[in-house]
C-alpha cells in the first residue's frame, strides 16, 4: 500500500514539474491567421497564435529575407497564397520545417530592414494572442513634415504663409475603431472624411492640409500628436466615429483636453476606449519617459486651451446644421492624442457608429462629404478670426491686396515695414522654471512664433541661461 501511495505522489509530481516547464505536446502555438499592413515608413506583420509562443527571429542577405521560427511542431493554418503582399515591402511568402521539427517562416523582402517583434494578449476586438512584427527600412527616406515658413522673420517679409492644419483620422491598419451598422469600420469612415477636409482646406488660399495617415495603417497615439508638431501646425484635428455601449445614444461632438475630470458619462467612455487604441494597434506602452511627463505638465497653459475651445465652438456650431448634436457645448476628456503642449487641439466624434441610423449616413460618401465640409466652414471661420500672425489668411483679412494694388513701391514697403517688425524682437534668458507656455503666455506670443524664431522644431526642451528671441507681442 506505502509502495502506491509513493508512486502515485512521485507520478504528480512529475505531472507537476511537466506543467512548470511546459509539455512538448502542450507548447507550441499554431499560427491561424496573417495580416501584412504598409505604411509610409514601415511594414507590420501581425500573426493570431492559438496561445503566446517565445519565437525566434533573424534576417539573412542576398537576397533580403526575414526569418521567423516557431518551435514545438507549430502548424501554419492560412493559406499561403492568399496572404496579400501587393504593394508591400515584402515580395514572397514561404513556410517549412527547421530541424524537421520547428515551423519556420521566410518572408522574401524588397530591401533591408530592421525587425522588432512583440506579443500582444487578447482584448475585446481580437480574442487571441497575436505576433507583431514591424520591418523598418535601413535605406528608407526620411519623409518631410509639411513645408513651413520656418521663422517669424521669414512670416514678416513674406506676410502670406499657410495655416497648416493637422488633420488625424482615427484608428487604422489593426485597429478597426468601432465597427457598426453592415460592419461600418470607423476606420475607413474617418479616413474618408479626412481626405475630403485635406482636399477642401487645399483648395483654399491660404491653407495647407497634413494627414497623419493616408492610408490603412496604424500610428500610435503619441506618434500622431508628434507629426503634428514637427509639421508646425496651427491646429490639430484627430476625426472619430466611436461606439457607446448604448446604442440609442447619438449626436456629434467636440472633445478639448480635460484639465479635472471628463464633462460626461459618455466623455469618460470615449476617452478609456480611444485611449487604448494603442494596445489595439499593436503598439507597446512600455516606453513611457520623461517627455510625456513633461507633456503632461505644460497642457495648464491657458493660451492653447483657449483657442482649442474657440475653434471647437466653431465647428460645433456648423456641425450642428446637418446633424443632431450630442451635447451642445463643447465637451471634456482627457483624450490621450490631444496631449499636445504648444498646438490648440480637437477631437471630433461625427457620430455615433453604433447608433444604427448614425451609422447608415456615415457610411455614405454623400453625408462623409457634408461632414467634412462642414467642418471645414467652422475652421476657416474660426481662422479668419483668429488669424495667425504673418499668415495670408491675416494678410487678406487686413487688406494686404488692397495696399498692393495702390501704389507701385508695395514690395519696398512691405519690407521696410518687415524690418521695423523684426528689429521689434526682444531678447530674453531662460531661468529655472521656465516652460515655452510660460514664457508665451506671460509676453502675449504664441508657442508656435518662439518655436519658429528660434528653430526649435521636435521638442520643447529648454535650459536654464539659454537666450532666446521672443517676437513682437
Amino acid at each position: 500500500m506505502m509502495k502506491n501511495i509513493i508512486a502515485k505522489i512521485t507520478i504528480i509530481r512529475s505531472l507537476f514539474l511537466l506543467t512548470l516547464l511546459g509539455s512538448p505536446l502542450q507548447s507550441f502555438a499554431d499560427v491561424d491567421g496573417v495580416r501584412v499592413w504598409q505604411s509610409p515608413t514601415h511594414t507590420r506583420l501581425v500573426f493570431d497564435l492559438s496561445k503566446p509562443h517565445q519565437h525566434k527571429i533573424f534576417t539573412l542577405e542576398n537576397p533580403y529575407r526575414l526569418v521567423i521560427d516557431l518551435g514545438g511542431n507549430a502548424k501554419f493554418k492560412p493559406d499561403v497564397k492568399k496572404v496579400d503582399l501587393a504593394s508591400t515591402l515584402v515580395t514572397g511568402l514561404r513556410t517549412g520545417r527547421q530541424k524537421n521539427k520547428d515551423l519556420r517562416l521566410v518572408f522574401q523582402l524588397r530591401d533591408d530592414i530592421s525587425p522588432k517583434s512583440s506579443i500582444f494578449a487578447p482584448n475585446k476586438i481580437y480574442p487571441h494572442h497575436r505576433l507583431v512584427v514591424d520591418l523598418i527600412e535601413k535605406n528608407a527616406r526620411s519623409i518631410e513634415p509639411a513645408k513651413t515658413v520656418k521663422t517669424v522673420a521669414d512670416q514678416v517679409a513674406h506676410n502670406k504663409r499657410d495655416i497648416i492644419v493637422a488633420i488625424d483620422a482615427g484608428h487604422g491598419g489593426e485597429d478597426p475603431g468601432a465597427v457598426g451598422y453592415r460592419r461600418t469600420k470607423e476606420k475607413t469612415v474617418v479616413l474618408k472624411i479626412a481626405k475630403e477636409l485635406a482636399r477642401l482646406l487645399k483648395a483654399e488660399p491660404g491653407y495647407k492640409p497634413y494627414l497623419t495617415r493616408t492610408g490603412d495603417y496604424y500610428i500610435p497615439l503619441r506618434e500622431r500628436t508628434r507629426k503634428a508638431r514637427d509639421a508646425n501646425a496651427d491646429l490639430f484635428i484627430s476625426i472619430h466615429a466611436d461606439a457607446f455601449k448604448n446604442s440609442k445614444a447619438h449626436g456629434s461632438s467636440v472633445f478639448v483636453l480635460s484639465e479635472r475630470g471628463a464633462s460626461s458619462e459618455e466623455s469618460r467612455y470615449l476617452a478609456q476606449k480611444e485611449n487604448e487604441a494603442d494596445l489595439v494597434g499593436g503598439v507597446s506602452l512600455d516606453d513611457k519617459d520623461d517627455h510625456v511627463a513633461m507633456t503632461l505638465l505644460d497642457l495648464s497653459m491657458t493660451a492653447t486651451r483657449g483657442s482649442s475651445l474657440a475653434a471647437g465652438k466653431s465647428i460645433l456650431g456648423r456641425m450642428g446644421k446637418i446633424s443632431r448634436l450630442h451635447k451642445k457645448r463643447v465637451e471634456e476628456a482627457a483624450f490621450m492624442v490631444l496631449k499636445a503642449p504648444d498646438i490648440p487641439a480637437l477631437l471630433i466624434e461625427t457620430g455615433f457608429i453604433s447608433n444604427p441610423g448614425e451609422a447608415k449616413k456615415l457610411a455614405t460618401s454623400s453625408y462623409q462629404k457634408k461632414m467634412a465640409r462642414e467642418i471645414f466652414k467652422g475652421l476657416t471661420q474660426y481662422f479668419y478670426k483668429e488669424a495667425p500672425e504673418g499668415s495670408y489668411v491675416a494678410w487678406k483679412k487686413n487688406g494686404g491686396k488692397a495696399r498692393k494694388v495702390a501704389t507701385k513701391k508695395a514690395p519696398a514697403f512691405e519690407k521696410k515695414q518687415a524690418k521695423k517688425k523684426v528689429a521689434k524682437v526682444k531678447r530674453y534668458t531662460i531661468k529655472r522654471g521656465d516652460t515655452l507656455s510660460h514664457i508665451a503666455q506671460r509676453h502675449r506670443v504664441s508657442i508656435a512664433d518662439i518655436r519658429r524664431l528660434n528653430g526649435i522644431k521636435k521638442s520643447n526642451s529648454i535650459q536654464v541661461g539659454q537666450k532666446i528671441k521672443l517676437p513682437a507681442s
